[in-house]
C-alpha cells in the first residue's frame, strides 16, 4: 500500500476552497488537503520554497488547480510543471468555471490529466469533487519517481 499523500487545491475563491474542502472530507479520504492562493503559491508548495521550504518532502497525489488566479494563472502554472523534471507526471486536473474552448485546448495541449467544469449547483460541485478525489488521491496509480 502506497503512503497517504496530500491534496493539493489551488485555488483563489474562498467560497469556492471551503466548498471543495467541505467535499473532500465529505469523501473520508484520509489525504491531507492543502489550499493554496494563486500559481505562485502553489509553485512555491511544489518546489519547496519560501513558506514551504520546510514541508515535508514528497509531491501531492493531485493538484486540483484553478485558471484564473492572480499573479500566476494555472494554466502558466500547469506549463512549468510539465516542464520539471520531477514534477512533469504528478496528476494535476483543472477545476475552473471556465467552458471557454481556449482553456480546455490550451489545458490539454499542456498536458492536464482532466478538465472538470465547477457545476454551479451546490450538491453537484460537491459530487464532482468528492469524486475527484476519491478517484486521483485513492484509486490512480502513479508510477515510481525516476
Amino acid at each position: 500500500m502506497s503512503e497517504i499523500r496530500t491534496i493539493l487545491l489551488a485555488e483563489d475563491s474562498p467560497h469556492d476552497a471551503e466548498m471543495a474542502i467541505d467535499a473532500l472530507r465529505e469523501a473520508h479520504l484520509a489525504n491531507p488537503i492543502v489550499h493554496v492562493e494563486d500559481g505562485v503559491e502553489t509553485l512555491d508548495y511544489l518546489l519547496q520554497r519560501g513558506k514551504y521550504a520546510d514541508r515535508a518532502p514528497g509531491d501531492p497525489a493531485v493538484l486540483l488547480l484553478d485558471i484564473k488566479m492572480p499573479r500566476l494563472d494555472g494554466l502558466e502554472v500547469l506549463k512549468q510543471l510539465r516542464e520539471h523534471p520531477t514534477l512533469k507526471r504528478m496528476p494535476v486536473v483543472i477545476l475552473s468555471s471556465s467552458r471557454e474552448e481556449s482553456d480546455l485546448a490550451r489545458s490539454w495541449d499542456l498536458g492536464v490529466n482532466a478538465y472538470v467544469v465547477k457545476p454551479v449547483d451546490v450538491d453537484q460541485f460537491f459530487e464532482a469533487v468528492r469524486t475527484l478525489g476519491k478517484f486521483w488521491a485513492v484509486l490512480n496509480e502513479t508510477p515510481d519517481e525516476e
